[in-house]
């Protein structure tokens, strides 16, 4: 078949979508985009300097998300320099793992995940899985008993009662002869071809702990699920990779992630009986184990060569709950990290971390007050405010199409947007009010 000549309309296009010249579009879309959103949210107040603190909230915020943006757009070249050192060692670099996957009332998902640990692309000799049995009341340990029959490396520990998810964790890792940890939740799994990938960036003495790429394996079980895996897509490949570029992953994701054990073993038990208003905490485990490792001195990063998939609540009600106990986890462990984030990296701690919690907790009083009382007190429209949320979505958006062409929920970024507008930026407060309730929550 003869080859199609190309026309300047194709010439054209293959230099505009090349990975640099995108980039740079990017970039300067996100000035015009800066000031466009700016212009729309200020139009919430009668006078445009009626209200500076609005004003002042609305150039902060939009500065900052948009920053996260291009943070994401430097990923690549952040991990291609991180793992040159590793690419100049020319032995061969296996050491061994040990998966650790708390569970407790799995029996329809837990064989799953054992299953593609034992098929991982690795030595089965240098392979380990740990499973913590907290304590299940459905046939979960019969499951495990017939997954033992097939793997003889697999190890079950058998609790009675439940002891908590952290307990479970811990178990593991003290448990474990591996070098490298992979944490796994109890229906979560790593694609088998892809878990070389999660090991080789710990060639780098420097990195403790390394989180995988996630996706929602039942995205299209209905709308709920879609918006989602929207935000998974976001919140790892956008928002994980940004953290990733400056070598400071604030929450290495339970669903998936690696740690180093020499790392992370010193710290178990601080880590396991950490309090909070005089109570244990039971939520956050992930992101508290991973600001352990951020403390210590070592890097966390993100990485995108790895697929691993999970189970999101595909009821609101299960959601609702879920989103409670992230906020919770969230706002508890940004208490510990700021006690010595600064002195770890003062350029991540102004541009990020602190900015971060003043965005987080001051949306819901200025989404408050353009969408409800100066609507109804000064007579603005709230229209210009939801049109300048939407503009920030859709920049996010043009990254994420080219980021991954292929994936089809980009639309439900929007849908997730509006939803964060008027319900999931108010949770924190619901959160906040319930920080003495240490129940798990979604089941």
């Amino acid at each position: 078949m003869a080859e199609k000549i190309k026309t300047k309309k194709d010439i054209f296009w293959e230099y505009f979508l090349s990975d640099f010249n995108y980039k740079c579009f990017l970039i300067l879309c996100g000035g015009f985009v800066l000031f466009s959103i700016i212009w729309l949210k200020s139009r919430t107040i009668t006078e445009f300097w009626s209200d500076p603190l609005i004003i002042a909230y609305t150039i902060f915020a939009t500065t900052f998300q948009l920053s996260r943006v291009i943070g994401a757009v430097l990923y690549t070249y952040s991990k291609s320099n991180l793992l040159l050192e590793g690419r100049k060692k020319k032995s061969l670099y296996e050491p061994t793992v040990t998966f650790v996957i708390p569970c407790m009332n799995e029996e329809e998902a837990i064989a799953k995940t054992i299953t593609k640990c034992f098929e991982a692309d690795y030595p089965k000799e240098k392979v380990e899985v740990i499973v913590v049995n907290d304590g299940s009341t459905d046939g979960t340990i019969g499951v495990l008993n017939d997954l033992k029959k097939k793997y003889e490396k697999l190890i079950i520990v058998d609790w009675k009662e439940n002891r908590g998810k952290r307990y479970g964790m811990a178990e593991g890792f003290k448990r474990a002869t591996g070098e490298i940890i992979i944490q796994l939740d109890s229906d979560s799994y790593i694609e088998p071809s892809t878990f070389r990938n999660l090991i080789k960036p710990f060639r780098n003495p420097n990195i403790g702990a390394v989180c995988a790429h996630s996706d929602p394996e039942n995205a299209d079980a209905n709308v709920l699920t879609k918006m989602q895996a929207a935000y998974y897509f976001v919140s790892f490949r956008i928002l994980k990779a940004a953290e990733s570029t400056f070598l400071n992953v604030f929450c290495c994701s339970g669903c998936s992630s690696a740690y180093r054990k020499d790392v992370v073993l010193p710290i178990m038990d601080e880590w396991l009986n950490e309090t909070f208003l005089g109570l244990p905490i039971t939520w956050g485990d992930d992101r508290a184990l991973t600001n352990w490792v951020l403390k210590r001195g070592y890097d966390t990063i993100y990485t995108d060569e790895v697929q691993a998939y999970t189970i999101c609540p595909e009821t609101f009600r299960k959601f609702l709950k879920q989103q409670v106990r992230w906020k919770k986890g969230w706002f508890v462990n940004s208490l510990f990290a700021s006690k010595f984030i600064l002195k770890r990296d003062p350029f991540v701690a102004l541009t990020y971390f602190f900015p971060l919690i003043f965005v987080t907790l001051a949306t819901p009083f200025v989404a408050t007050m353009a969408l409800i009382y100066n609507p109804i007190f000064h007579r603005t429209n709230p229209i210009f405010y939801v049109l300048g949320a939407f503009l920030v979505a859709l920049i996010i958006t043009i990254y994420y199409r080219f980021v991954d062409r292929e994936n089809k929920y980009w639309p439900y970024v929007f849908l997730w947007s509006a939803l964060n507008m008027v319900i999931l930026s108010f949770i924190l407060f619901y959160a906040l009010l319930r920080l003495r309730d240490r129940k798990w929550g979604t089941r």
